[in-house]
């Protein structure tokens, strides 16, 4: 196959080396607007080939597209692709806002054209048999789900400025993990956030965002998620799940890499070293991720993650942000339209 990236920051970057390396990936077209992303990339992946523009990369023959730029550059690029008639894989979040992502869903809304939106927590192995244990009934009436993302360091100043918010930029992976993995739609959200007393300005106050959040979503059968994030975790790159039911409970994300050091006498675990970030805790989700979006590219599978999927996730992170803004609980119906 032939896979075109656009966009080769951070996330970008690591989906290049993920795509050179899986076997049904024969070439990979990559473009990005600085010269030494481009030439970081091509240099060391034989597979990579480099245009000048998304739109030449949209021309030259590919059979899919991951979408890996900036958010703001998501909604126009996912269109043109789409317009083309080539499958797309686009990162979250959908679009720069709430109104985008709904224009989205509405254009595509009649295409037969497959899109898949990027949550790789749907396929890491343990969230996976996290959510299989729930679908099969063994932990009986789950009444807890709660999902955590610590950053252990924030990212630059640039980068936040855009992200959209500590809720649509971080949270959005937990919001998501809680709908995917208990298959039930969130119906009110409350919200706080705090900011770093420490931190510049220009990370959270000057963009009106938050360092640490916490959110209490009500499910829609009742089933309470509790979400907890922070962008400055030192001891590394925290994600995990737990999912209380009334039989039995488990939990995803405690190996030996989980960043907790425990105070119990005697204890060894965990062994450590921690995870660092999520190349290296989430390297197998990515994976699979893109194994799949490569599948659904060749019209083998659906897409795991529709447009119209992922807007349920969009909603709780508007609801959170309205939520942590006003200092009230928030109702999903409140927010969508």
């Amino acid at each position: 196959m032939r896979i075109g990236l656009i966009g080769l920051g951070r996330i970008g970057a690591f989906h290049a080396d993920t795509l050179a390396a899986l076997d049904r990936v024969d070439q990979l077209v990559v473009t990005d607007p600085v010269a030494a992303a481009l030439d970081g990339v091509t240099s060391r992946i034989a597979k990579a080939t480099a245009v000048d523009s998304p739109q030449a990369l949209l021309d030259s023959g590919i059979d899919g597209v991951v979408i890996a730029a900036a958010t703001s550059a998501h909604a126009e690029l996912l269109l043109a692709a789409v317009e083309r008639g080539i499958p797309t894989f686009c990162e979250k979040p959908i679009a720069g806002s709430a109104d985008e992502a709904v224009a989205i869903r509405d254009r595509l809304r009649d295409s037969d054209v497959p899109v898949q939106i990027g949550y790789p927590r749907r396929f890491d192995p343990a969230f996976v048999a996290a959510r299989d244990a729930v679908r099969s009934g063994a932990l009986g009436r789950v009444h807890t789900v709660r999902s955590t993302t610590l950053d252990p360091a924030p990212p630059p100043a640039a980068y936040l400025a855009v992200s959209g918010g500590m809720f649509r930029d971080c949270a959005v992976h937990d919001f998501d993990a809680v709908r995917w993995v208990t298959g039930q739609e969130a119906v009110e959200v409350y919200a706080v956030g705090a900011v770093d007393p420490d931190a510049p300005a220009e990370l959270y106050a000057d963009n009106g965002d938050w360092s640490s959040a916490s959110t209490l979503i009500t499910l829609s059968d009742g089933t309470i998620g509790v979400v907890s994030n922070t962008r400055t975790n030192a001891r590394g790159y925290d994600v995990r799940l737990e999912v209380h039911g009334v039989d039995d409970s488990v939990a995803a994300g405690l190996d030996d890499g989980l960043p907790l050091r425990s105070t119990e006498p005697g204890a060894t675990w965990p062994a450590g070293p921690p995870h660092t970030f999520f190349m290296d805790r989430l390297t197998e989700a990515f994976r699979r991720e893109l194994t799949t979006f490569c599948a659904v590219a060749a019209h083998e599978v659906a897409s795991p993650c529709t447009v119209e999927d992922a807007m349920g996730t969009t909603w709780i992170a508007e609801a959170a942000t309205r939520s942590a803004t006003e200092g009230r609980p928030v109702r999903i119906d409140e927010v969508a339209r």
